[in-house]
This record gives C-alpha cells, sequence and structure tokens, in this order.
C-alpha cells in the first residue's frame, strides 16, 4: 500500500520504518531535509514538498497538535483529490479533529483520527491505535493498521473524535499509573531500609498485579541510575491530562487521581522528590521525552 507520510519526529521515523518492513511503499515529507534522508536511507522515497505526496491518494500526518495540523491540511486540500484519504496520527484534541474533519469532507476527501500510543518501541515494531471516523474506511485500510500494530492492537472506536477522545482518556490514565508508581519508589526510597530500587522493579515486574510495560520501564531506567541523579523531578505535559479532566467537568465524571497527577506534575516544577524523578524517567523511557538536568 502507498502512503504519504508527513512528519518524521521521533514517533514518525519510527513508524516509516515499520511500515517499510512489511512492504509499504512510502513517500515521506519532512520541514527537515535531513530526517526525510534518515528516512531515505531506510528505503522510503523522498519528497521536496507535499505536493510530491499528492499521488499516493492517503496521507498519515504525525505532526504537533494546534496550528501545524491546520497548517498541514490547508497545503494538503488544493492538491489532493476527492476521495483521498488524511490520516491524523497525533494527539490532536479532539475538538479540533470534529472541525477538521468536516472541513475535509467538505472538500470531498475522507479523515480519519488516530490515537496512537506504545512510544518508540511501539512505533517501530507494533503500535496501539484508537480509530475514528468513517467505519468503511477504516476497513479499506485494514491491512495498514494491521501492519503497524501488534496483534489485537488496533480498533475502530467511533465516528470522528472518537479516536484522539479515547487516546486523550488513555494518556489520562496514564498519567494517573506513572503517579502511582512514582509515589510508590518515593516511599521506598524515605523507607528505614535500604532497597535497590532495580531489583524490587524486576521483581515487581514478574508475576505481581502491578506488572507490565511501565514497571519494565521503570526497571530500566534504574538499572541506569538507581538513584536517577541524571535528571530533576520537572515533569512536563504535553496537553492531554488537561484536556481529560476538560472533558470530565463537561461530563460531570470525577476523576481526582488524574486529575491530582496533572496538578502534581505541575507542582514538580517548583518542588524536587523522588516521585517527580520516577515519573520523568518513565516519560522519557517510553517515549524519549525530555527532561530537565540535574544542576
Amino acid at each position: 500500500m502507498k502512503t504519504g507520510f508527513v512528519g518524521l519526529g521521533k514517533m514518525g521515523l519510527n513508524m516509516v520504518e515499520n511500515l517499510l518492513d512489511h512492504g509499504h511503499d512510502v513517500v515521506v515529507y519532512d520541514l527537515s531535509s535531513a530526517q526525510v534522508l534518515q528516512a531515505v536511507q531506510k528505503g522510503a522515497v523522498g519528497a521536496s514538498s507535499l505536493k510530491d505526496l499528492a499521488d499516493t491518494g492517503l496521507i498519515w500526518m504525525m505532526v504537533p497538535a494546534g496550528a501545524p495540523v491546520d497548517a498541514t491540511i490547508d497545503e494538503l486540500l488544493p492538491i489532493l483529490k476527492a476521495g483521498d484519504i488524511i490520516i491524523d496520527g497525533g494527539n490532536s484534541n479532539y475538538h479540533d479533529t470534529v472541525r477538521r474533519a468536516l472541513r475535509v469532507q467538505g472538500a470531498g476527501m475522507h479523515y480519519l483520527d488516530v490515537g496512537t500510543s506504545g512510544g518508540l518501541e511501539g512505533a517501530r515494531n507494533g503500535a496501539c491505535m484508537m480509530i475514528g471516523g468513517s467505519s468503511e474506511i477504516v476497513d479499506r485500510l485494514d491491512e495498514l493498521f494491521r501492519d503497524m500494530c501488534v496483534p489485537g492492537g488496533y480498533g475502530y472506536v467511533g465516528p470522528n473524535g472518537a479516536g484522539h477522545f479515547a487516546k486523550m482518556v488513555h494518556n489520562g490514565v496514564e498519567y494517573g499509573m506513572m503517579q502511582a508508581i512514582g509515589e510508590g519508589f518515593d516511599i521506598l526510597e524515605s523507607a528505614p531500609f535500604t532497597f535497590d530500587h532495580h531489583a524490587v522493579a524486576g521483581i515487581w515486574s514478574n508475576g505481581s498485579v502491578i506488572r507490565g510495560w511501565l514497571m519494565d520501564l521503570v526497571a530500566a531506567a534504574f538499572e541506569k541510575d538507581g538513584a536517577l541523579d541524571y535528571l530533576s523531578g520537572e515533569i512536563a505535559d504535553s496537553g492531554e491530562g488537561r484536556w481529560t479532566i476538560d472533558a470530565a467537568l463537561d461530563q460531570g465524571v470525577s476523576i481526582p487521581v488524574i486529575a491530582n497527577a496533572l496538578f502534581r506534575r505541575y507542582r514538580s516544577r517548583s518542588h524536587d522528590n523522588f516521585s517527580d524523578k520516577v515519573v520523568a524517567a518513565l516519560r522519557h523511557e517510553f517515549g524519549g521525552h525530555g527532561f530537565t538536568p540535574k544542576s
């Protein structure tokens, strides 16, 4: 299947490599010519502008949420033809997605919103995807989603906006899970015993009811440095936690764990403690997110 791919950041470049591994023809474009060159060296066809992607009929965007998505759509609509498909695989606000879908459909094209999870490893070797839009179009692209995802790791969740809404809530849950892990290790750090955090995380990763990928990742972080002295406890957020809280307020749903996890991220920017270091390290491990080095 031939795909035009826009945005070759950490996630995008890995996704392109995964598609190439599965025999897809991929034409790539990025504002950075160096990123395009990297993809070309892996087997993709490089493009010097979005116009070079127009004849693929299928455009996958992995660009930052907000204005960059609108700007990309602005450039694509005049050069695509009726029936072509645009996919937003980034973390867009679902309100923006609904608005954009109506605009694209008004021009005679199709729009899918694909909430993508799995971090850098998932992008490269098999992701998890929550897909919103026309079920008919999703069915038509089943081979593409199957090749990009782990078995059972993708599915149609509803009309336009539903894919990004599901991913928004997913990220809110992720906030709460990472916060709980961070707080647990904070208790161990201040306990009247000397714990080896890497060893404990390894034990909890095997057979425990709290085992899972996040626990594997925190074990990997502690293997590098059991005290996490390479980073500060300052934790960034990319917006999805705030959007989840906004949705909960609109819907009258109580989400104290997710809300507290977001507020702890705000607090981390003025106070430094071990639980915040653990969450910062987890974000770096799964998504390559930046962290503030310890001064």
